[in-house]
């Protein structure tokens, strides 16, 4: 049993007991592994040590970004606005990238379209969400693209706001910024007369973000634009404080 394990280090009791069977030796794979364990409480039996060449991708350490906490739960606009890039083809092998910032409480929407998505355009983005959101901005979640590490991660750091980062592969956990790119796509993309030289396409972005802000209404708000809601909460606070 030692010998075979020494010698295929990355076995387990179920491989092993299938060559054990080939030499004679009747047991099961439980029995195999009790062993194992005897072996290694017993200090016989060392596992090998890594030598850092594995070809699996080692994730990136986050010096800021954290899993959100459960107990993190989104209440008033700003306590969590998701951030999230799309690809626009306009052309065929022209590619620009199109990043979309909603909050989960108002829907409020800040759109914005880049050559390429890297950390430092993502960074900027930063800069452009505290402009136009009409609130402050407490918590940002984000995917693991790079282009939410390095400088952007950084930025979200010096100015205080929490970040967020979702696990591998559970793009569902960033369900409104997903919604939002398809609106963004079919009621503006798909329908936009604006050339696609980034300048002018920034300049119709900014008119359909303040359509989608102040005019189209909301299923999700009751069919109440993200400004109306916006303002139905503040009189809403008003009648509180003039109550008490």
């Amino acid at each position: 049993m030692l010998k075979l394990r020494e010698e295929y280090p990355r076995w387990g009791k179920d491989k092993l007991v299938v060559l054990l069977h080939r030499e004679g030796f009747n047991c099961s794979a439980s029995m195999v592994g009790r062993i194992l364990r005897k072996l290694k409480e017993r200090g016989v039996l060392k596992e090998p040590v890594p030598n850092h060449i594995s070809a699996r991708k080692r994730r990136w350490q986050r010096p800021y970004a954290i899993r959100k906490p459960k107990e993190y739960v989104a209440r008033a606009p700003g306590d969590i606005v998701e951030v999230d890039t799309l690809d626009v083809r306009p052309l065929p092998g022209i590619i620009l990238k199109h990043f979309t910032a909603r909050d989960v409480i108002s829907r409020w929407d800040v759109l914005e379209a880049h050559t390429r998505a890297t950390s430092n355009t993502a960074s900027g983005f930063i800069d452009v969400l505290l402009k136009r959101m009409p609130f402050p901005i407490k918590a940002i979640q984000v995917d693991g693209g790079s282009e939410f590490q390095d400088a952007f991660e950084r930025e979200c750091q010096r100015r205080g706001i929490k970040l967020f980062v979702l696990p591998p592969r559970s793009p569902k956990l960033n369900g409104h910024v997903e919604r939002a790119q398809r609106t963004h796509t079919e009621e503006f993309y798909e329908v936009t007369e604006a050339d696609f030289e980034i300048q002018q396409l920034n300049r119709a972005l900014l008119g359909w973000e303040k359509v989608y802000n102040t005019i189209r209404p909301h299923q999700a708000l009751g069919y109440l634009t993200p400004l109306e809601f916006l303002e139905q909460q503040k009189d809403n606070k008003r009648e509180e404080v003039m109550c008490h």
